[in-house]
């Protein structure tokens, strides 16, 4: 039996889960549209261990990326403390994986996280299995027009609104409402991962952030 604490920070979506064997026992969640993580993260970890009973931890896990870079390392260097704190191993998640997550279908999935204009991070899963690499990309009108003429695409994340008035092919599936990277989604792949033993070296760990980090200079 394996407990782990979930923590999902990739987005505005500040998530923490905990569960037991891939199913999730508490989850305390806000997404305000903003980035509340700083204030909210380490509430609702406290609410989400004292809703699962105050258990003894086998493990935490993180979202590792892609995603906003002050959400990651609110996340990642909290876990991080815990794990060096709690002498607990760390596990990493991918957060696409975790979005794709939602969809339970046969089809294509690609989740979509905004990376501004007209951007995305991306990645393509189909049964669970990631397809092609993550990354970073300009959204045109034949882009994933290679998994589009083999049958339905099913966009899922805040990425995917931008991209529905460019992606118009007749396979083309959007959800109707915007989704979010959540720590439920984490309960299984997290546990999957710790069944074989794939853990990050505490230390060491970065998150993932795929794009280096570019600041704008305020308006004078």
């Amino acid at each position: 039996m394996a407990i782990i604490l979930n923590i999902e920070t990739a987005t505005t979506n500040c998530s923490v889960s905990v569960s037991r064997d891939g199913k999730v026992l508490s989850l305390k969640e806000i997404n305000d549209g903003g980035y509340s993580h700083a204030e909210n993260l380490h509430v609702f970890i406290k609410e989400a261990l004292a809703e699962a009973g105050q258990p003894n931890l086998d493990a935490v896990a993180v979202s590792m990326g892609p995603g906003s870079y002050t959400g990651l390392r609110i996340g990642v260097s909290t876990a991080k403390g815990l794990c060096y704190a709690w002498e607990k191993p760390l596990i990493s998640v991918p957060t696409l994986s975790i979005l794709a997550g939602k969809l339970a279908t046969k089809d294509f999935v690609v989740p979509l996280l905004d990376a501004r204009r007209m951007e995305v991070y991306s990645a393509v899963f189909k049964d669970g299995k990631q397809l092609r690499d993550t990354k970073a990309e300009i959204i045109t009108d034949n882009a994933f027009e290679k998994f589009l003429n083999q049958g339905k695409v099913n966009f899922i994340g805040d990425g995917a609104e931008k991209c529905k008035e460019v992606i118009v092919h007749k396979n083309a599936v959007f959800s109707t409402e915007i989704e979010f990277p959540s720590a439920k989604e984490m309960a299984f792949l997290a546990h999957e991962k710790y069944k074989i033993g794939d853990f990050e070296d505490v230390a060491y760990f970065e998150p993932y952030y795929l794009k280096d980090f570019v600041t704008t200079k305020p308006k004078t």
